[in-house]
């Protein structure tokens, strides 16, 4: 199966503090793959290092064969990325506010395609034409998780998709990033819920101080470390 990306001995130091510590894993082509630890531990730092916001120290990090250092511009037509802390214009309408972004990807009838993408993924019904300050938290992560998926990218880059979220939400916008895949999306996600994770996502590692200390698909996990959920599985490797 071809690699959608590749990660080598990837190492980032902020100052005298090392974020990311000498991390390797792989992501295949077509799969969910959740990156999943404590706060704290490197999942962001490493997510927007794949997305070109941050420079690699040392290390090599490709998307789809492109090092996302020498071929930013290249990646970036490749991924989408939506940020924990992502917001949307306000005074927008919802299907506003996807409109403005369809137009950064193409024009006339592509946009309107876009668009309409969008506005099924994000599933708020009557309420993508209401002002996005009206919108509850749950419905600003659809709207915005809309946004990132509505363009078909090759790889979408998640930060805790459902963050903050209640179940019914969360549960929807699990299922909207499982159906992202069946359109050739491949989807990197950072959590710290890793019983969340382990319901969606094909393979995992775990990260810990800046360091994978696991990885493989969570049955395989759960099974090696005779645990009964991945969390169990975490507590067992970090101990």
């Amino acid at each position: 199966m071809n690699k959608a990306i590749e990660i080598i001995d990837l190492i980032k130091d902020f100052g005298k503090i090392r974020a990311v510590d000498g991390t390797s894993f792989d992501v295949s082509e077509g799969e969910i793959f959740g990156l999943i630890g404590p706060n704290g531990a490197g999942k962001t730092t490493i997510l927007r290092i794949i997305s070109t916001l941050l420079q690699v120290t040392s290390g090599e990090v490709k998307v789809f064969d492109y090092d996302v250092t020498k071929d930013a511009s290249e990646v970036r037509k490749l991924i989408s990325y939506l940020p924990e802390d992502a917001g949307a214009y306000k005074n927008l309408t919802g299907k506003s506010y996807l409109t403005f972004i369809a137009k950064f990807f193409g024009n006339g009838k592509k946009v309107s395609e876009i668009v309409e993408k969008g506005v099924k993924i994000a599933s708020l019904e009557e309420r993508i034409n209401d002002k996005v300050d009206t919108y509850s938290k749950g419905m600003m992560r659809r709207l915005l998780v809309g946004r990132a998926l509505m363009i078909d990218p090759k790889l979408a880059i998640l930060d805790e998709p459902t963050s903050g979220l209640d179940v019914i939400n969360a549960q929807e916008v699990r299922h909207i990033i499982k159906d992202s895949t069946k359109r050739g999306t491949t989807v990197l996600l950072s959590s710290h819920n890793m019983l969340e994770v382990e319901f969606l996502c094909d393979t995992i590692a775990l990260i810990n101080e800046g360091k994978i200390v696991e990885e493989g698909k969570p049955q395989e996990l759960k099974k090696k470390y005779n645990a009964t959920n991945i969390e169990e599985v975490f507590i067992g490797v970090v101990q």
